[in-house]
């Protein structure tokens, strides 16, 4: 399956976690369920111009969700956490806070 960087990226994870974690210079990042590790690495590489040394990928499971008497799910999705070169990062997550 053939992906445009930008489709295979759906958007930054910004939370208290991986907010320590940039500070070893790894990114997070959910991406599409579909997407493989080389793919999540040369969307990145090609969007942010980085080395991506490693990529490690999660399915993060849908929970059980209540609203009243409404029983439901939250959504599963995956999650990408790319590990860049030494001396690398992204400014696009400087700026972010928790």
């Amino acid at each position: 399956m053939r992906q445009l960087a930008y489709d295979v990226i759906v958007r930054p994870v910004v939370t208290e976690k991986s907010s320590r974690l940039m500070e070893q210079g790894k990114y997070t990042f959910e991406v599409l369920p579909a997407a493989n590790k080389i793919e999540i690495r040369k969307a990145v590489e090609s969007i942010f111009k980085v080395k991506v040394l490693k990529v490690s990928t999660i399915k993060v499971r849908s929970k059980p969700k209540r609203m009243g008497v409404h029983v439901g799910r939250s959504r599963s999705w995956k999650k990408a956490i790319v590990s860049l070169a030494p001396g690398e990062r992204i400014e696009f997550f400087e700026g972010a806070t928790v």
